[in-house]
């Protein structure tokens, strides 16, 4: 007995082995691209579109070890499933042998190892129907067809999965509903990355007022995000962009309303989930690196997303831990397991319960109340009517389903919430939205707090007092040599004690940083002292080059790290505001195109930025040194392609994917910095721009910015948007082509800079004509005119005209360069006078717009 139970469980665990990853050691046998009366699916054989770009067949999401039928594309080398047949009836592992999707009276069905049927398309056929030449194909767009007779006649056709998606709306496919048969295409995202079976978000069309009003978002029963109504072009409520990539279209008629997007690039490859996380997401999948890239999102940021983070759930952008979410204290996550998958609408339960009433019956004491500053309000509230705070909080208390109240006497009066509280939301402490919420937990919990941090407390003197008493004498016995070693180094004593003697202005300044350092800025402050040691006092031999708005240090701190150091001088005309708007901006910014700021100082009348040290220096260094043959080699067109790239993805997330939306207003090549191996880093913020939510644009009086990098309707009207930095991208893209400065470069036949220089070799199809000389060998042809294409498409005159960073990355990521759109003359021509060609790169010129509106800017740089 015991010798067969052994046999027994060695079978079953090698069974489990073979049978968890989704690619099995022997490799699935393709069936063709039909499933009929004769083949069907198994365990240990697919299905292929007859093009190869999808399959069919039995698959296991992540760690899941249930099997589910679905469609994933083929040639790619991220499995990425569009389609789940059985999303709530999986097929346990035990019973995977025997497992089959076939076709069965006429309709497709999935048989259990048991050959119970589990999941199934449910076609009705009359008595007499004649079903013996139904069959299903997979097409070369993703849709599986069932027919009756000859696929091509759409008439045949008797279901497909374009009709019933999962969670992806692919290119081609109708997503809507139709008003005749009541069917609707609606997108359900899958509970978390592991588990295709439905989770709580929901992206479908309007069903109510479905005549012009778009699409909704709901979790569960709640709408959370709607598009607006379609105007023609776009939806209401979704920022209009033209998209030279997609060709958008919005049908209803009386028979159906659908939305409907193609390609006009069919080489492309990209899909629209509605995620576990809430947002509706586009992805573009990139053929040079391999991997899906989000390039739009909706609603932007999750903490809109209703109920994101569940019951009992804070959601907070601006935290700097791994989530977003986190569970109110006295609270915990109901599933660990989802939380680690990053799936949080399970939401948090209580580490104890409330004893309700107005008193225990075990020890006498009330639920108390804990205070939640600067939150966002959950919904769901119930206004009552009282005198003061304290009857609000005693009418909540009262009430054993209440959960939280909030009360302010001039604006909201008293608010309690009942039941589970949803959608909280910790805003920033510069945010003047926020309200106070007090929410009701366990009086044993604030005991058992109050325990632990007396024992806590307790502990740590009890560690703390032998460890001072020795750190004093270590501090006695170490500070003579201190004191000598600061004597010998009279030089730095000098500085710091001139540095010490601040003036009124410099003690304000140093004051409103160290208030903004409590709250924004999330870098460390390092004194003036050490950087004057790890500089050497500013020495000229450790100077790496002079920026926009002072000299750049090389410093070696501790340990022996090396810190770039950027000084700024005192007539830079970068001020107080600037200094610290370059600090907050970077705090928050973290993306392996940007340069990291590593800390900042501010002393007297000296403010001092450290970031990563940068090796290769700046871009210019190299691709404008053509005297130096060897620099110019080092960035061959392979290099050079992959900067513009790293560039680009670089805008993208300031443009759309960090926390806050950023115009950077100085995009140049002396701003892209090179680490070791070459890779491009966006620096220097001190003319960045934050602006709020969907804003892609706003003005200025003041304008500022490098000379033949800003944008026309920047230079001449003081409008600056995201498509100002994308001008500037273009004309960085034709200086990295070219090796040449588009202010320094001046062609005397054409009366042109480099830009129009550029144009006119487009124009005659030269444009291989060019491309540095340094990189005739190294050069792909293809990418090349790309590149130039993409760099004109940037710098035309009319801001809507130019494409924003998600197209981009799109075009420059494309194989297909016919398929990219023609540009339109550029914007600025610079001509000079004949006897002035031989003027340096930085003497003053016109800058002539094509309305002929002269002007001359006053640079900052």
């Amino acid at each position: 007995m015991s010798s067969l139970f052994v046999y027994l469980f060695v079978l079953s665990c090698f069974s489990l082995k073979t049978h968890l990853p989704f690619v099995t050691s022997q490799k699935n046998s393709i069936i063709g691209d039909t499933i009929d009366a004769n083949k069907w699916i198994s365990i240990a054989s697919t299905i292929v579109s007859s093009g190869g770009n999808f399959e069919m067949g039995f698959f296991t999401p992540g760690n899941n070890s249930n099997y589910y039928i679905g469609i994933w594309y083929k040639k790619l080398s991220i499995q990425t499933v569009i389609w789940v047949a059985n999303r709530v009836t999986p097929v346990s592992i035990y019973e995977m042998d025997f497992a089959q999707f076939k076709i069965q009276n006429g309709n497709l069905v999935l048989l259990n190892g048991t050959r119970h049927i589990i999941w199934s398309t449910s076609l009705n056929f009359s008595t007499d129907s004649n079903t013996s030449q139904v069959v299903a194909t997979l097409f070369d767009d993703g849709n599986l067809i069932l027919s009756n007779g000859d696929i091509n006649n759409s008439r045949n056709h008797l279901w497909t999965s374009f009709d019933h998606p999962s969670h992806t709306f692919m290119p081609g496919s109708k997503f809507g509903f139709n008003k005749r048969t009541k069917l609707k295409q609606a997108l359900i995202s899958w509970k978390n990355s592991n588990d295709p079976s439905p989770g709580p978000f929901t992206h479908e069309v309007n069903m109510d007022k479905y005549s012009g009003q778009g699409v909704n978002m709901w979790n569960d029963s709640v709408i959370y995000w709607n598009s607006g109504p379609w105007t023609g072009n776009n939806f209401t409520g979704v920022p209009y962009e033209p998209n030279p990539m997609f060709n958008y279209t919005y049908v209803n008629n009386d028979n159906e309303v659908y939305y409907q997007y193609n390609f006009f690039n069919p080489a492309l490859i990209s899909r629209f989930i509605m995620d576990f996380d809430g947002q509706t997401k586009q992805f573009l999948w990139m053929d040079s690196t391999n991997e899906w890239k989000v390039f739009y999102a909706d609603p932007k940021q999750v903490c809109d997303v209703f109920g994101y983070c569940g019951a009992f759930g804070i959601c907070n952008e601006l935290s700097s831990a791994a989530s977003v979410c986190d569970c109110l204290p006295g609270f915990k996550p109901k599933s660990d397991e989802d939380w680690n998958l990053k799936s949080f609408s399970g939401g948090c339960m209580r580490k104890i319960g409330l004893k309700c009433g107005n008193s225990s019956v075990v020890d006498g004491e009330k639920d108390k109340f804990l205070m939640q500053k600067n939150m966002r309000l959950p919904a769901n509230n119930e206004s009552m009517i009282v005198q003061n705070e304290v009857e609000c909080e005693n009418t909540c208390l009262k009430n054993c389903d209440c959960v939280a109240y909030a009360y302010n006497s001039g604006n909201i009066g008293c608010l309690i919430w009942s039941g589970e509280i949803l959608n909280l939301q910790q805003l920033s402490q510069d945010n003047t939205n926020g309200s106070t919420i007090y929410v009701r937990l366990a009086a044993s919990e604030f005991s058992s707090n109050k325990d632990e941090h007396q024992k806590q407390t307790s502990k740590k003197l009890k560690i703390a007092i032998p460890i001072g008493v020795i750190a004093a004498l270590l501090f006695l016995s170490c500070f003579s040599y201190i004191y000598y070693r600061k004597r010998r180094n009279r030089k730095i004593k000098e500085s710091t004690t001139k540095s010490v003697m601040q003036n009124t202005e410099g003690e304000a300044e140093l004051i409103d940083i160290q208030d903004d350092d409590k709250g924004n800025i999330e870098v460390p402050f390092f004194s003036f002292e050490s950087i004057l040691m790890a500089t050497d006092d500013f020495s000229e031999q450790n100077k790496l080059g002079q920026g926009g708005f002072g000299p750049v240090y090389k410093g070696i701190f501790s340990g022996g790290r090396e810190i770039a150091v950027k000084r700024l001088s005192s007539h830079s005309g970068q001020g107080i505001n600037e200094f610290k708007n370059e600090v907050m901006l970077i705090a928050r910014l973290q993306h392996r195109n940007l340069v990291r700021l590593l800390g900042y100082c501010i002393q007297s009348n000296e403010k001092i930025l450290l970031y990563e040290y940068m090796a290769n220096k700046s871009l210019d260094t190299f691709i404008f040194a053509p005297q130096d043959r060897k620099l110019c080699m080092k960035l061959d067109w392979r290099k050079r392609f992959e900067i513009i790239e790293g560039i680009a993805r670089g805008l993208l997330y300031l443009h759309y994917d960090s926390r806050l939306r950023i115009i950077h207003r100085d995009l140049k090549t002396s701003n892209i910095l090179l680490d070791e191996e070459l890779n491009p880093k966006i620096s220097d913020f001190g003319l960045a721009r934050v602006v709020e939510g969907k804003i892609t644009q706003a003005n200025t009086n003041k304008v500022v910015g490098t000379y033949g990098y800003m944008a026309p309707e920047y230079a001449i009207d003081g409008l600056f948007s995201i498509k100002s930095d994308v001008f500037s991208f273009g004309i960085v893209i034709l200086e990295i082509i070219s090796g040449r400065r588009n202010t320094g470069f001046f062609h005397q036949e054409e009366a042109s800079n480099l830009l129009g220089h550029a144009w006119r070799l487009w124009k005659e199809d030269k444009a291989m004509d060019l491309v540095d000389q340094s990189l005739q060998e190294s050069c792909n042809k293809e990418e090349a005119i790309k590149c130039l294409n993409v760099g004109l498409l940037c710098v035309q005159e009319d801001p809507k005209d130019r494409p924003n960073t998600t197209n981009i990355i799109m075009m420059l990521g494309s194989e297909n360069i016919i398929s990219l759109p023609r540009p339109n003359q550029p914007a600025f021509m610079t001509r000079k006078c004949a006897n002035n060609t031989s003027s340096s790169a930085a003497a003053k010129s016109d800058i002539v717009s094509n309305n002929e509106l002269t002007v001359t800017i006053e640079t900052g740089r």
